[in-house]
């Protein structure tokens, strides 16, 4: 049996923060690579021609590939190292990457997707875990986790930057050569900075959980997106049940093996589900949140896809800072009270929306994300550590692969969930203007951006009923996105005000 090496120890501050630093960088490219892809699908339409279902997988590979591989990646890291298949991880992502920015294909851009949310699933919960090891102290930890958290809100929010101007100035590839450039430092000074870190006592690699686990995520995924995308349908649904299926025997074969690959009996512990769940939920917020607010600011208000990214840039700084100032907050009240909080001002953001009676001016739709991302901030650092102190040290990366698993599912609820209600909101309401042919009705029909598509193509007349029309139905679809918003929040603030109250001890 290996030895597990140490972690740093507290005498060594500054080489903490600087692995803290260099750890950072994976995050953030992970970040901007979730929302960056987007900017770049016309492009990528233009130059490869793929076909519709092409296009499907060249955006939906990654995550499906990456939800599916997170438990077993953060599982396989407790035990052959964190520190090295982070390492891995990053060398095989910078080399697919810069392969995908010049693939000749469709076909080989999936392949690369496919290749990039493999080694993606190693980096992510490395991250988490190694932080947790490095820093022993509860509340340098906290701050920490603050700083990994702002990393993701912020990668979010520079993704439509940085895609506006890489596009604007480059090729489509562009979006995925920047990963070259930014993993290349933790590859050259992880092994100096970043210290080793196992699980002491290893079980066995168990294959038939790992193939269970992609079994059950994957299905999971792909009904949640197809379902936002095309609605309900017999596919989805068995897709579904599929996941509901292998996920219980995924269970079941968890809780029956001396050595499991994902201690399941986690979830009985009350905090630790609600930890999840405030995680999960902070992200279905924020994405949802995102979802419409980008199309407001670009297809309403006419604003480029770079200003549009740089608008929500004090909501940005509002959750680095909110995230920042919980670590303080928690030394004065209980971590639960804080992340109670941060859901009921997820709650407030999107009850701003709801005050004016549609999206809104610019200014509050600011204001609006201002307040969500001090939710999100506050419930995302303490929600992620209250998960990471309910285990053992050793078991910091099944821990972090969690943690990351209800990202990524909070994520694709987000938009599959807010999104879809936003989409029939929208197609109940619009008004097509007479003369339309059955493209153009359909285009028009369906979204803000065909209908914007549609209006360029029009007489002027025409155009000016069908955008009024298509921004009044869409601003109404985002009043009822908030109304959810609001109540999926209230809910989500209560479950965990139960579920992290102290328990009561009776005296005999």
């Amino acid at each position: 049996m290996s030895t597990p090496v140490s972690p740093l120890p507290s005498s060594a501050p500054r080489t903490r923060w600087l692995a803290l630093a260099v750890l950072m960088l994976p995050v953030l490219l992970v970040s901007v690579d979730n929302t960056v892809l987007a900017f770049a699908i016309p492009a990528i339409s233009t130059a490869l021609r793929p076909s519709g279902t092409d296009l499907l997988w060249i955006v939906d590979i990654y995550p499906l590939l990456l939800a599916g591989l997170l438990v077993p990646m953060g599982s396989i890291g407790d035990r052959i190292g964190r520190r090295r298949i982070l390492l891995i991880g990053a060398a095989g992502f910078t080399v697919v990457s810069a392969i995908a920015a010049f693939v000749p294909s469709a076909g080989a851009l999936i392949a690369a997707r496919a290749a990039m949310g493999f080694f993606g699933a190693m980096i992510m919960p490395a991250t988490l875990s190694l932080i947790r090891n490095i820093f022993t102290d509860p509340t340098e930890r906290r701050t920490a986790i603050a700083i990994w958290a702002a990393g993701f809100s912020g990668g979010a929010a520079l993704g439509p930057i940085v895609g506006g101007f890489l596009l604007e100035h480059y090729w489509w590839g562009s979006v995925f050569l920047m990963a070259v450039p930014v993993l290349v430092p933790l590859l050259a000074l992880g092994p100096w900075l970043i210290p080793e870190s196992r699980d002491p006592h290893p079980g066995p690699v168990d294959p038939l959980s790992i193939a269970l686990v992609m079994a059950a995520m994957v299905p999971l995924v792909w009904a949640v997106k197809n379902f936002a995308h095309e609605g309900p349908s017999v596919l989805v649904l068995l897709a579904a049940l599929v996941s509901l299926l292998v996920g219980a025997w995924f269970v079941r074969r968890q809780l029956r093996r001396p050595e499991p690959m994902l201690d399941v009996r986690l979830f009985a512990v009350p905090a630790f589900s609600a930890s999840i769940a405030a995680n999960l939920l902070s992200v279905f917020s924020m994405v949802g949140f995102l979802y419409f607010v980008s199309q407001h600011l670009q297809l309403v208000s006419g604003r480029t896809p770079m200003e549009a990214g740089l608008l929500l840039l004090p909501g940005l700084a509002v959750t680095i800072i909110a995230g920042l100032a919980v670590v303080k907050l928690v030394e004065l009240v209980r971590p639960a009270h804080a992340v109670v909080a941060g859901l009921l001002l997820n709650a407030v953001g999107y009850g701003i929306i709801l005050l004016t009676g549609s999206a809104g001016t610019d200014a509050g739709l600011i204001a609006a994300f201002a307040v969500l991302g001090a939710g999100v901030g506050m419930a995302e650092t303490i929600s992620n550590d209250l998960i990471l102190s309910a285990v053992p040290a050793s078991k910091a990366g099944a821990a972090s692969a969690i943690s990351e698993t209800a990202y990524e599912l909070g994520a694709v609820l987000g938009t599959a969930v807010l999104g879809s209600i936003l989409n029939a909101a929208y197609r109940s309401g619009v008004v097509l203007p007479e003369g339309l042919d059955a493209q153009q009705a359909q285009a028009a029909s369906e979204t803000l951006g065909g209908a914007t598509e549609v209006a360029g193509s029009l007489p002027a007349d025409a155009a000016g009923a069908l955008l009024h029309s298509a921004r009044e139905a869409f601003d109404s679809g985002v009043v009822w996105t908030s109304v959810v918003g609001v109540v999926f929040m209230l809910i989500a603030a209560a479950v965990v005000a139960v579920a992290m109250r102290p328990q009561r001890t009776s005296a005999r």
